[in-house]
């Protein structure tokens, strides 16, 4: 049986083609999104029409006369009520609140023509011809509370031909826009089911700590002080378990059975390692990656020597 679909929500304010090429894409049969919702303000966007006669549910609230808070709380309560977990913006013309943004961090994605950090904001074919650039281009980023600034998860490079217009290049740039919207999205849903992508976080929490160092033991990625003690392991269905997962250290089997019994699904006790260690799920698709690091430097506390403890002590007054 084929993985659920991941639900997205996607906001238009006019056609809405980026929501046309994600729409149909959705429809192969290896797509792992679905859009469960298309939502406007504008309630004549012509993107409306489109999914509704494709059978997407679609929402529609003028922003005009509603303070632009009561309007982005309206929006993000139709956006939960439909089960979305994801928000992609395709051509919505608004400036999102910080409170919007910050309640869908991680989450939320939009695409930008052209090839950021160039050029944000408006007008961006004018300005990459009137500079003589040689490739305009398209940019899907994750949204941050800053203006077309958020990491990037992908760009297509579009040529810039002889005798160009902002026109003919915004032309271009579309088609390799609907290539670009689907293939990034479907990346950034999966990826939290992704053993490698897992491994890559924990080990960017793992190294920032003071001496650590990345080994192989018995098959599993795990880190440790450099000459001393390993502190956490990342299992990758360890012994056919089914399971990516963070092993950290523990203070014993009562602090273990304890988080066991609150979360039997997210904790476990890890298979040849012990009372002393705890199993922790990273394949559940809700990581809290604060957490993670907490959990990561507590574990490496227990096994790192005194004489490093005050580095780290240092670090978290910063």
């Amino acid at each position: 049986m084929s993985a659920p679909r991941e639900k997205v929500a996607v906001l238009i304010s006019g056609s809405g083609t980026n929501m046309a090429a994600l729409l149909y894409a959705s429809r192969a049969a290896d797509c792992p999104f679905e859009l469960v919702l298309v939502a406007s303000n504008k309630p004549d966007a012509g993107g409306l029409r489109l999914a509704e006669a494709e059978g997407v549910p679609t929402f529609a609230l003028s922003h005009r006369g509603m303070a632009r808070e009561d309007h982005d709380a309206a929006m993000d309560a139709a956006i939960r009520a439909s089960g979305a977990r994801w928000v992609a913006l395709a051509g919505y013309m608004r400036i999102l609140t910080p409170g919007f943004v910050a309640g869908w961090e991680g989450r939320m994605v939009n695409i930008h023509p052209s090839l950021l950090p160039k050029y944000t904001g408006l007008h961006t074919h004018e300005r990459a011809i009137a500079a003589g650039d040689s490739h305009g281009g398209v940019t899907v980023h994750l949204v941050t509370a800053e203006l077309d600034c958020g990491p990037i998860l992908g760009q297509t490079p579009v040529a810039i031909m002889p005798g160009d217009t902002p026109e003919t290049l915004a032309g271009r740039v579309l088609i390799a826009e609907h290539q670009l919207y689907a293939r990034c999205l479907a990346d950034l849903v999966t990826r939290e089911s992704s053993p490698e992508w897992l491994l890559s976080q924990v080990r960017e929490g793992a190294m920032a700590l003071p001496q650590a160092e990345e080994t192989v033991s018995h098959g599993l990625a795990c880190f440790g002080v450099i000459k001393g003690k390993k502190f956490a392991y990342v299992s990758v269905d360890h012994h056919g378990d089914g399971r990516t997962a963070l092993l950290v250290k523990i203070s014993g089997v009562d602090e273990q059975a304890q988080l066991i019994d609150q979360d039997g699904e997210r904790y476990f006790r890890p298979a040849y390692f012990g009372d002393g260690w705890l199993g922790i799920r990273l394949d559940l698709g809700d990581n809290d990656w604060d957490s993670i690091g907490e959990w990561l430097a507590r574990s490496w506390r227990s096994v790192a020597p005194r004489k490093l403890t005050p580095l780290l002590d240092a670090a978290d007054e910063f």
